[in-house]
C-alpha cells in the first residue's frame, strides 16, 4: 500500500486550479510515458525548469542594452492607436529620468491597453529591449504592474520546456498550486551523507528548484538538483538491488562440467576465438560453476562474435542435462541466430529448435512437447518463448539478445520457467559504465573488445544529398563488379506515411537507374514479405537492398560491402554505428556513405565527424552520451538518463556509484525495509514509480 503521506503528490493534475480536462490531457501526453493514467501532481513537480529569466536588472531606459531583459520603472506618456483597418502596430510611449521608450503591440485590444497603461501614471514594466533606428522599444512586454503590485513581479522566473498548446503562464500557475501541496516527507537519506553534502530535505530542494534564489540553483551541480537526482538514482538502484536480491534468494545451481561439449562447439568454428571471447567464456564458466544465479551482461560491438560466446555458455549448461533458451527481439534476428548456430549444433550434437509467433499451431505444439520431454536441448525464438504455455523440462540458462528491447519483467518471466535459471544478457549497443548501472544495476559485465581475425576496417565518408546522382552511378559500378549494397532510408515516426512514400520512391529510382530488380524491406511489410526481400538479397538474386532501419540489428550478409545511409543527420550516433556494422563482415574492404542534407547543426556535424574518425563502438558510445545524454542509447526517447527525469548521465555519474553502494548497504542491514529508514525508503520507491520492487519484498 502506498504511504498516505504521498497522497497529495499522487492526485491527478486536473485537481489543480486552472487545469481543466484539455490541459490535463496535454500534460499527460507530455509528462508521462503512459497515456492510460492521468499525469499526477508529482509528474508536474518533477518537470524541472531548464533556465531562468533574471528580472532584477534595472539599468534605466538609456542604459538598457539591445536584446537584454530589463525591468523599468516608467511614467506612461501617451497612446498612439493605428488608423482603423490599418495593419500598423499600437504604440505607447513612456519615459524615466534617463530617456524615452516605446511599447509596441500587434492586434491589441485598445480598452485593455488603456487600463494596463493609464497615461500620466507610473508602471513597472519587464521584457526584452530592442534598439530600432537608435530608439529603444519593447514588443509585447512580459509583465506590467502598478508600483503597489511590484512585489508580484517574479525576480528570477524559471523557464520550463513546453509542448504545443501549453502556455507558459498556464504551466506556471499549475506549478504554483502544486508547490503548495508538497507534503513534509520522512527523511530516507543517511544523516551523515546528507550533512556531508550540505543537502536540504527533499521537499525544500524541490521548492528551491521551482523558486530559485540564484541562477546557479538550476545547475546540475547545485545542492538542490544534486539532492533530487540522488533521490531518483537511489530509488532506481534500490529497486534493481531488490530484483537482484530476489534472484539470489531463489538460489542457483552449480553447473560444473568437464567442458567437453563446449570444446566441441569451439572446435567446430571455422576461426580462432579472439582473446576477449576466451576471457568472456571463462568468466561465464566461473559464474555457472557457482551455486548462485548468474546475471551477466555481455557487451560486444557489432560483429565481435557474441553469438559464439553465448553458444559456448549454452553448451556448458546443456552438458549438465539442462536446457537453454535464446530470446531475440525480432523474428528476422531469431531466424538468423538459428541459422548461424545450426551447423555448430549439428557438429556438437546439440538438438536445436526455432520457436516464433508465426509458427503453425502444429509446429508449435510439436516443439512444446519436445521441450517438455527434454528432446530439445536449445530453443531459439522471439518473445513467444516466454509466453505462458511454453514449458521446459529443465531450463538452465536464458540468453537475452539486445537487452534494451526487453523489460526486467520479461527477463524474470523467462527465467521463472526453470529452477535457479542463469541469465546472460547480450547487447551490441556498447553501453558506458554509468548506463550499465542505471539500466542493469549491479550486473557483472563481460566485454568483447576485439574483432574476429580477417575483418577489414570500414571506410566511412560523408557526402551532401546534392551529389545523389553521382552516388547512384558509383553504386551501379560497384554492383557491376559483383558487390552488394544496402541503401537505408530514415523513418521518422511522426510522418510514417510520407517516409514510406520516400522509401518507395527511392526503391523505384534505384531500379530505374540501375536497370535491375532491387529488394525492399520496411516495417509495414508482413514477416513473409520481409523474409523474401532479405533472402533475394542474401542469395544474390538482387544486389541492392533498400530498407528502413528494420535492418539495424543482426542482419548478416557477409558479402555486402557498401552501405549508404540517407539523411544521416537524422540518426543518433549509436544507430549510425549499428547500421554501419551491417557491412565489413567478410574479408573484403567495406565502405559506409553518410548522405546528409545541409546545412548541418553543430550536433549532427559532430556526429558525422566522429563516425568518420573511428570504428570503435565503445568510444562512440561515450561520445554519444556526451552529445545528447543517454536517453536514446538504450532506446528510450527523452534525453538525460533513460527513464530518469532529473538525473543526468554526465553530471551525476558519481552520484550513481554512491547510490549503488548505498542501496547495497541498506539491504545488507535491513533486507525487508522494516526499520524507520526502511519505511521512509518505501515512500521513496513509490514516489519515483519503482513500486514493483515493493511487491518483491512482499513476495520475498
Amino acid at each position: 500500500m502506498r504511504p498516505p503521506v504521498l497522497d497529495p503528490l499522487f492526485a491527478p493534475v486536473s485537481s489543480l486550479p486552472g487545469i481543466g480536462p484539455k490541459i490535463a490531457k496535454l500534460l499527460t501526453g507530455f509528462l508521462t510515458q503512459n497515456p492510460d493514467r492521468e499525469a499526477t501532481v508529482a509528474d508536474l513537480l518533477f518537470h524541472l525548469p531548464h533556465s531562468v529569466i533574471d528580472r532584477r536588472h534595472k539599468p534605466g531606459i538609456a542604459y538598457s542594452e539591445n536584446g537584454d531583459i530589463v525591468t523599468l520603472d516608467v511614467m506612461i506618456d501617451r497612446h498612439q492607436a493605428p488608423p482603423r483597418g490599418s495593419k500598423a502596430p499600437y504604440k505607447i510611449t513612456a519615459f524615466d529620468d534617463t530617456g524615452q521608450i516605446t511599447f509596441v503591440f500587434f492586434h491589441p485590444r485598445r480598452d485593455w491597453l488603456e487600463k494596463m497603461f493609464p497615461a500620466g501614471e507610473r508602471r513597472i514594466v519587464s521584457g526584452k529591449v530592442e534598439w530600432f533606428n537608435s530608439q529603444p522599444q519593447m514588443v509585447h512586454p512580459d509583465y506590467v504592474v502598478s508600483p503597489e503590485e511590484a512585489d508580484s513581479l517574479p525576480t528570477l522566473e524559471p523557464v520550463y520546456p513546453l509542448t504545443a498548446g501549453l502556455a507558459s503562464k498556464t504551466l506556471q500557475k499549475g506549478l504554483g498550486a502544486a508547490i503548495d501541496r508538497i507534503p513534509h516527507l520522512p527523511e530516507w537519506l543517511d544523516a551523515a551523507h546528507q550533512r556531508r553534502n550540505h543537502w536540504q530535505s527533499f521537499s525544500e530542494a524541490l521548492v528551491q528548484v521551482h523558486k530559485p534564489d540564484e541562477r546557479q540553483d538550476l545547475d546540475p551541480e547545485s545542492p538542490c538538483v544534486q539532492r533530487l537526482a540522488y533521490d531518483e538514482l537511489l530509488a532506481s538502484q534500490l529497486a534493481l538491488a531488490l530484483v537482484r536480491a530476489q534472484m539470489r534468494q531463489l538460489g542457483g545451481i552449480a553447473r560444473a562440467t568437464t567442458g567437453t561439449l563446449q570444446k566441441e562447439v569451439i572446435a567446430a568454428l571455422p576461426f580462432e576465438l579472439t582473446a576477449s571471447q576466451q576471457t568472456s567464456i571463462s568468466e561465464i564458466n566461473d559464474d555457472l560453476a557457482k551455486p548462485v544465479r548468474m546475471l551477466r551482461l555481455l557487451q560486444g560491438d557489432v560483429g565481435s562474435g557474441k553469438t559464439v560466446v553465448a553458444l559456448s555458455a549454452l553448451a556448458q549448461v546443456i552438458e549438465t542435462g539442462a536446457q537453454g533458451a535464446l530470446m531475440a527481439p525480432t523474428e528476422i534476428l531469431a531466424r538468423q541466430h538459428y541459422a548461424s548456430m545450426l551447423t555448430l549444433c549439428e557438429k556438437a550434437g546439440i538438438r536445436l529448435a526455432l520457436l516464433t509467433g508465426k509458427d503453425s499451431a502444429k509446429t508449435r505444439r510439436d516443439v512444446q512437447e519436445k521441450l517438455l520431454s527434454g528432446e530439445i536441448d536449445l530453443a531459439v525464438g522471439t518473445h513467444a518463448l516466454f509466453q505462458g504455455s511454453v514449458a521446459f523440462r529443465d531450463l538452465g540458462l536464458v540468453v537475452v539478445d539486445e537487452q534494451h528491447r526487453f523489460g526486467v519483467h520479461q527477463r524474470l518471466a523467462l527465467s521463472a520457467k526453470g529452477r535457479g535459471v542463469d541469465v546472460l544478457v547480450m547487447t551490441a549497443t556498447p553501453i558506458p559504465r554509468t548506463l550499465v548501472l542505471t539500466s542493469f544495476g549491479d550486473m557483472d559485465v563481460s566485454r568483447l573488445t576485439d574483432k574476429p581475425a580477417g575483418r577489414k576496417p570500414i571506410t566511412t565518408v560523408s557526402a551532401s544529398l546534392d551529389r545523389l546522382e553521382e552516388i547512384i552511378s558509383r553504386v551501379g559500378n560497384a554492383i557491376q563488379s559483383g558487390q552488394k549494397v544496402y541503401w537505408i532510408c530514415p523513418l521518422v515516426e511522426e510522418s510514417e506515411k510520407i517516409d514510406l512514400a520516400a522509401v518507395g520512391d527511392r526503391h523505384r529510382v534505384l531500379e530505374q537507374a540501375l536497370g535491375q530488380p532491387v529488394s525492399l524491406v520496411h516495417g509495414r511489410m508482413t514477416a513473409d514479405e520481409k523474409e523474401a526481400g532479405m533472402q533475394a538479397f542474401k542469395g544474390g538474386d538482387t544486389r541492392v537492398l533498400v530498407a528502413t532501419t528494420v535492418i539495424e540489428v543482426g542482419v548478416d550478409v557477409p558479402d555486402a560491402t557498401i552501405i549508404v545511409i540517407e539523411h544521416a543527420e537524422r540518426f543518433g550516433l549509436a544507430q549510425l554505428h549499428q547500421l554501419r556494422g551491417r557491412v565489413g563482415r567478410g574479408d573484403k574492404p567495406s565502405t559506409c556513405v553518410l548522405l546528409f542534407k545541409g546545412p548541418l547543426g553543430e550536433t549532427a556535424s559532430s556526429r558525422l565527424n566522429i563516425m568518420r574518425q573511428t570504428n570503435d563502438g565503445f568510444l562512440i558510445a561515450e561520445e554519444d552520451l556526451k552529445l545528447r545524454g543517454g536517453g536514446e542509447i538504450l532506446g528510450t526517447r527523452q534525453s538525460g538518463m533513460p527513464g530518469f527525469r532529473i538525473a543526468d548521465a554526465e553530471s551525476h555519474a558519481d552520484l550513481m556509484e554512491t547510490a549503488r553502494d548505498d542501496a547495497r548497504l541498506i539491504l545488507d542491514k535491513d533486507p525487508q525495509l522494516k526499520s524507520e529508514r526502511g519505511e521512509a525508503l518505501r515512500a521513496l520507491l513509490y514516489l519515483f514509480g519503482r513500486d514493483e520492487a515493493i511487491a518483491l519484498l512482499r513476495a520475498g
